[in-house]
């Protein structure tokens, strides 16, 4: 949700009144109830032709949906029980409504980074690792921040070569949370790890702790190290980018390389790359796109990495500022 579509939620739930909008906060997730508390807290005045905006747009829309039943979950519960009894339904109620509890690993985003790090700080790295995967990214690496550089590295090398947690492992760490898993043995294990999740992890914990964790990945397994490293910052990540951060990139990049790398970009980064250059010169990487047959994916690909290299050298030295995790750091 944008910065403006954040306001309109706020005001209003700002108009509905304390009561209302409580209720209306019991069904959201802990990032959505910390982002529009903060975006309340900032709304000091609001002016009332935006009120009357925000709620007549509610309502239209409001108007175009209708809820069948109030809970799917008990409603599902509820006619297979009455239809097949309770003994063949508790067998295809689990297989149904597969990883829609995992109430013990839930409740920790509800906290604090450092108070989840002291919960998890002495459990094996293989444990944490698979509990992190199911947070935000931010979160995790909130928390691996509080933790000493051997554990942090040991729990990251976990998190990237994981593949998939089995239905028992997650009842495991549930118990670890002092809960217990709903669900059989024959679910589907959980499509959760891997090297996104470590590269998306690493993204935000600043540059001493990247070069850190990668310098220890690398060690164990080179490939490894440059698959998360290769993960980390995508050709379609430089829509991230700000315009003196595209403008800098441009000056480094020769014309025919970047005609080949905008043939496999998003219409998005096309605009945002024209938007940054002279008219005549936008003109003329256009109707040179145009031009251009057919290009090899190996190719396009191969320029785009060129690209992302020197966008990775920019950085270092400062001319570029990549996202870290709101601290404001360098990359």
């Amino acid at each position: 949700m944008d910065d403006e579509g954040l306001e309109d939620a706020a005001i209003f739930l700002m108009s509905l009144g304390e009561e209302q909008a409580a209720e209306v906060f019991r069904h959201l997730g802990p990032k959505e109830v910390q982002r529009l508390g903060e975006t309340i807290a900032k709304l000091k005045v609001v002016p009332r032709e935006r009120v009357e905006t925000v709620l007549t747009r509610f309502t239209a829309d409001a108007g175009d949906q209708s809820m069948l039943v109030a809970d799917t979950n008990e409603y599902v519960k509820s006619v297979l029980r009455k239809a097949l009894g309770d003994d063949k339904a508790n067998l295809l109620i689990d297989r149904i409504l597969q990883g829609s509890d995992v109430s013990g690993i839930e409740s920790l985003k509800w906290m604090d980074p450092s108070s989840v790090a002291e919960l998890l700080r002495n459990e094996h790295p293989q444990i944490v690792a698979a509990i992190l995967v199911h947070l935000d990214f931010d979160q995790s690496s909130g928390v691996l921040k509080c933790f000493s550089e051997r554990h942090r590295n040991e729990v990251l090398i976990r998190i990237a070569t994981l593949d998939g947690i089995q239905p028992t492992a997650l009842k495991d760490l549930n118990e670890v949370m002092s809960k217990v898993l709903a669900g059989g043995d024959k679910l589907k294990k959980a499509s959760m790890g891997g090297v996104k999740t470590a590269a998306e992890i690493i993204n935000l914990m600043g540059t001493s702790v990247e070069t850190s964790v990668l310098d220890y990945i690398r060690e164990a397994d080179g490939d490894l190290a440059q698959k998360i490293m290769d993960n980390m910052f995508t050709f379609d990540d430089l829509n991230k980018l700000d315009d003196k951060g595209i403008q800098s990139l441009l000056k480094e990049v020769q014309s025919e390389s970047l005609i080949i790398a905008l043939k496999g970009a998003t219409p998005e980064l096309r605009e945002k790359i024209f938007k940054n250059m002279s008219t005549r010169a936008a003109e003329t990487l256009r109707e040179d796109l145009e031009a251009r047959g057919p290009v090899r994916l190996s190719e396009v690909e191969s320029e785009q990495k060129e690209m992302l290299k020197i966008v990775r050298r920019l950085a270092d030295e400062g001319q570029i500022v990549l996202a870290s995790g709101g601290d404001d750091e360098f990359v």
